[in-house]
């Protein structure tokens, strides 16, 4: 049985920012993990570490992953429609 090697690719501190980088990579097919300690999502703590979340990723999918997160979200297909489309709703 071969051991699964996971590499973090982001943290965040707090649950929300690592939930959407999270399903970033799944909508693009890379496999994902969160880590964080329980008591920061328990009590909602963010201090002192208790609120950092790792984003892991097998280590095969490492690259990929890091490029993905990197990305700037202005240059991603669709980003300037939804800034069109919010515009319009707010005039």
């Amino acid at each position: 049985m071969s051991d699964l090697k996971l590499v973090t690719v982001y943290q965040s501190m707090g649950m929300l920012g690592a939930q959407v980088v999270k399903a970033k990579l799944e909508s693009a097919g890379i496999p994902t993990m969160l880590r964080y300690e329980s008591a920061g999502l328990v009590f909602g703590l963010t201090i002192d570490g208790l609120g950092m979340v790792d984003v892991q990723v097998p280590e095969e999918y490492a690259e990929d992953a890091l490029d993905m997160v990197a990305e700037d979200p202005e240059g991603e297909p669709g980003a300037e429609e939804a800034t069109d489309a919010d515009e319009t709703v707010k005039s």
